[in-house]
């Protein structure tokens, strides 16, 4: 007699499982919103996740440790994009740092550099000064003239106007934000909970991606 009552017991609490996922997924308009920008730099048959970020941000600083380690265990249909905020003044300055060393190749090697310099070691302040970036370059075998021309160069500029756009129609206002697809910003109160509304949303993109279309 305990058998039968057991089995129903277990397929009873089974049939609640569903509900508790449910429950626990990520709310659109809690966990998330809705936005329309498309991807920044789309790759076909990709996911793509930016990260907006600000070199004088002490959150993103706090971040990036955390966003990288999460990085290098993305499956291959995803990729992470690094755009860095032109709000204007300060922001627009270092977004401008950003995109010379991305013309310059630099990115793998100075990205966790600045922020070092900048929140850890001092060595970097906020204000900066040309000859003080080109000293901090220097040691990464960037000429003074090199990175001039970088921080000059019109495709630096592009970017940084593209920058401003792409915040402004997603209605960001603060950083670190990290968009889905060009179509999900993501909320969240810990950078944990940013990560795992992250991966349910580049889930249900995949999904999306998978499922059979109607005609």
């Amino acid at each position: 007699m305990l058998k039968p009552i057991l089995r129903t017991l277990l397929l009873a609490s089974l049939a609640w499982l569903p509900l508790a996922q449910a429950a626990d997924a990520p709310v659109e308009g809690v966990h998330y919103v809705a936005v329309d920008v498309g991807p920044w730099a789309p790759q076909p048959g990709r996911i793509e996740v930016v990260e907006v970020f600000g070199y004088t941000c002490p959150h993103c600083a706090h971040f990036e440790p955390q966003l990288q380690a999460w990085r290098r265990k993305l499956p291959q249909d995803v990729h992470l994009e690094t755009v860095p905020a032109a709000f204007g003044g300060q922001w627009n300055a270092w977004a401008r740092v950003y995109f010379a060393t991305e013309k310059l190749g630099l990115t793998a090697r100075t990205h966790q550099a600045v922020f070092d310099a900048l929140h850890r070691e001092g060595s970097l302040p906020r204000n900066a000064t040309a000859q003080e970036l080109e000293t901090f370059f220097a040691a990464y075998g960037v000429s003074g003239e090199g990175l001039r021309a970088a921080l000059a160069d019109p495709q630096t500029e592009e970017k940084l106007r593209r920058s401003a756009q792409y915040l402004r129609a997603a209605g960001l206002e603060g950083t670190p934000t990290l968009l889905v697809n060009g179509r999900w910003r993501v909320l969240g109160g810990s950078f944990d909970e940013i990560l795992r509304t992250t991966d349910w949303l580049v889930a249900r993109e995949r999904a999306a991606r998978r499922a059979p279309t109607s005609r």
